[in-house]
């Protein structure tokens, strides 16, 4: 990264830094104006009432529209439908001011909830880590191995995470197992795959100097093997947390208890649109967060040849 393309790239890049924020600051901000625009109550509801005949105010309100209860809200104040953008930050600053508060199962802080999904997430992601690694390992530098186990990590590989749910609860008998495992499941075939990849791609250069020196098998898996393939590593390992913060969220509403699924569910049935849109928010937040910290990762064991 030392010579002068490389430090040219790194030049270029840092110019446009500066330049990339202000535009995504300007994206952000007309983002919000059309949200704004889009959810300015209307204020003919009470007249487009009058207007409606008896038959047609029925059939509004079977299909859950009752056009004198929105009248009554304007009329007082209140907001119904699609929340506005003062209105979520409002409930977002509700929730980030006080984010460990606990009244009950169904009425707890952001913070716990996210604190019971990070949980499962990492704990689901370890087990996946210490099998998937070995194995990969062990499957990289055995051609025939390999070629013995492709077909069955092939079709195990496609099968949604959720799809192993119903299984799970019935044999493990418990909601919280059960998301881990799950997370388990759809985290260990990325890794597996990667670390298999990346064992079978170093190169026969740096195996055939290790031969030459005698190396033991061991060292040479440690000293040589792993470093070579860490950045692949790395990226399986990138590509399973992803996956496994996509589907916590569907996981958790499913088994209910806690977790930011749970959140969004439940306050999906209390009709909170602001709430809902808040956990999104929180969750791509830190579907952000883990994607970084993994890509700092990845930076760190890469190397140049």
């Amino acid at each position: 990264m030392n010579s002068p393309d490389g430090i040219r790239m790194k030049r270029v890049l840092q110019a446009q830094g500066p330049r990339a924020a202000l535009l995504s600051l300007l994206l952000f901000l007309m983002l919000a104006f059309v949200w704004h625009v889009a959810t300015v109550p209307v204020a003919s509801a009470a007249g487009g009432a009058a207007n409606l005949t008896p038959e047609e105010i029925e059939y509004l309100k079977m299909m859950g529209k009752d056009p004198g209860a929105a009248a009554g809200a304007s009329a007082s104040g209140k907001q119904g439908g699609f929340p506005a953008p003062a209105e979520f930050a409002r409930t977002a600053w509700k929730h980030l001011s006080n984010p460990f508060y606990d009244n009950g199962p169904n009425d707890k802080g952001i913070a716990i909830q996210l604190g019971h999904s990070l949980a499962r997430v990492g704990l689901g992601f370890l087990l996946a880590c210490l099998v998937a690694v070995p194995l990969g390992f062990v499957i990289g530098m055995s051609p025939l191995l390999r070629r013995a186990l492709d077909p069955y990590i092939q079709v195990l590989k496609p099968i949604s995470p959720l799809a192993w749910m119903p299984l799970a609860l019935y044999t493990i008998k418990d909601s919280s197992a059960s998301g881990i495992f799950v997370i388990f499941i759809c985290s260990v075939w990325p890794m597996l795959i990667n670390t298999a990849f990346g064992v079978a791609a170093v190169r026969r250069d740096w195996l055939n100097v290790a031969a030459t020196l005698e190396v033991s098998p061991l060292r040479k898996a440690f000293l040589v093997i792993l470093p070579a393939a860490a950045p692949t590593i790395v990226t399986g390992m990138r590509i399973s947390m992803g996956i496994a913060w996509l589907v916590i969220v569907a996981a958790e509403m499913l088994v209910g208890g806690t977790g930011i699924g749970y959140f969004v569910w439940n306050e999906w049935n209390n009709l909170s649109l602001s709430n809902v849109i808040f956990a999104i928010t929180v969750i791509g937040v830190v579907g952000m967060l883990l994607d970084l910290l993994f890509g700092r990762l990845q930076k760190a064991v890469t190397y140049v040849e």
